[in-house]
């Protein structure tokens, strides 16, 4: 048996074959109307992911990166400014970050959930007088949220934006609200592997503030409210027709998608109680949407060893923090629950395209795994 790599969304023809038909229409429509950058599909696309949402704008960008930036230039990030995120995030999020000139500054994750602790947050700007902490970029990683009604608060009496990385979590909420309506802007990321993904780069930037969404306008095609005619440094970071096209034809699919991803995570936890894994937990009043089905064990690389011999294909997310990396290398910094979440993590595959009984396989082969653990 040779399961998907549970990087991808699904097997991407049988995503593709479930709405050959409107995605060809849909890719039919923008080859004939000559309109292939920043046209009616992308201003659709923009109208339909905020109503989604519940957001009161969507400004679709060229990736997710590009998504995180433009969102804390618009809020006035940068150089030798301090944003406040984790370690344990991709690198794309630090990279966002060091583009505005600003730095990140990294704290803890709780251990539950691995997204941002608002306890090492508010520690990290207790009793701090440094005027060039502006930000926090809580990232919500694999699909849970983070624990954005206490970050909000403690962003608020520290007088810090707050910028939503949700590369991973479209359409998961807090309390029926949301990720991508509680900051002051959010950033998610279309990469075909996303739960809600392109057949390329894409990103977006979601706000309630319109003057937030018409400076990411601006940002995003060369500050230019004239054409050719710079009002502000901008860049060249524009989502073309085609793939707004086929993100309006998926984003009807998504729900459907996200509610697959939550019946195939509850049966791995119902399946794996009571072994040796530390399985996820979701917190009270949130909805993840499984972007990745994440276990933990201190035997990892036995674990991962043992199913790629059966043919199962995993993957770790992100085995090494940000602040061990060489280019963002801390010696002076100590995250231990961040390390130890990284030195433990396994990806299992969850998406769309697995069925029941491949979960089952999969949860069987570890079962074995398990008993032979003494």
């Amino acid at each position: 048996m040779t399961l998907p790599h549970p990087l991808q969304t699904a097997d991407p023809r049988a995503a593709y074959q479930a709405a050959a038909g409107e995605i060809q229409a849909a890719i039919r429509r923008v080859l004939e109307s000559g309109h292939y950058i920043l046209g009616p599909e992308v201003e659709a696309f923009e109208r339909e992911f905020a109503a989604y949402l519940g957001a009161a704008h969507a400004v679709t960008v060229a990736n997710g990166t590009d998504a995180l930036e433009l969102a804390l230039r618009a809020v006035g990030i940068k150089s030798g400014d301090r944003v406040i995120t984790v370690a344990n995030t991709a690198t794309a999020t630090a990279a966002a970050i060091e583009l505005t000139g600003a730095t990140a500054v990294l704290v803890e994750i709780d251990p539950r959930t691995m997204t941002m602790d608002p306890g090492a947050l508010e520690q990290r700007l207790a009793g701090s007088r440094d005027p060039r902490f502006k930000a926090v970029v809580p990232v919500h990683l694999y699909g849970h949220p983070a624990d954005l009604p206490r970050i909000m608060a403690i962003a608020r009496r520290h007088d810090l934006a707050v910028i939503e990385d949700c590369a991973q979590a479209h359409g998961a909420s807090i309390h029926g609200r949301r990720v991508g309506t509680w900051g002051d802007a959010a950033a998610f990321s279309f990469y075909p592997t996303k739960n809600l993904g392109a057949i390329g780069d894409g990103g977006a930037v979601t706000t309630n503030e319109a003057r937030l969404a018409e400076q990411v306008r601006l940002l995003r095609q060369y500050g230019w409210r004239q054409r050719y005619v710079s009002e502000s440094p901008g860049k060249n970071s524009r989502l073309d027709e085609l793939q707004a096209a086929i993100l309006r034809v998926k984003l009807a699919q998504l729900d459907a998608g996200n509610q697959r991803r939550q019946a195939l995570a509850g049966q791995y936890l119902r399946r794996l109680a009571g072994t040796r894994l530390t399985l996820p937990e979701t917190a009270p009043g949130c909805q993840p949407v499984w972007h990745q089905f994440v276990v933990r064990t201190a035997a990892r690389e036995s674990l991962r060893i043992q199913l790629e011999g059966v043919g199962v294909q995993t993957a770790v997310l992100y085995p090494v923090p940000i602040h061990r990396q060489p280019a963002y290398r801390d010696d002076s910094l100590q995250l231990p629950v961040t390390e130890q979440a990284c030195r433990e993590l396994l990806c299992l595959p969850i998406h769309p395209g697995l069925d029941n009984a491949d979960v089952d396989s999969i949860c069987q082969h570890i079962l074995s795994w398990n008993a032979g653990q003494g």
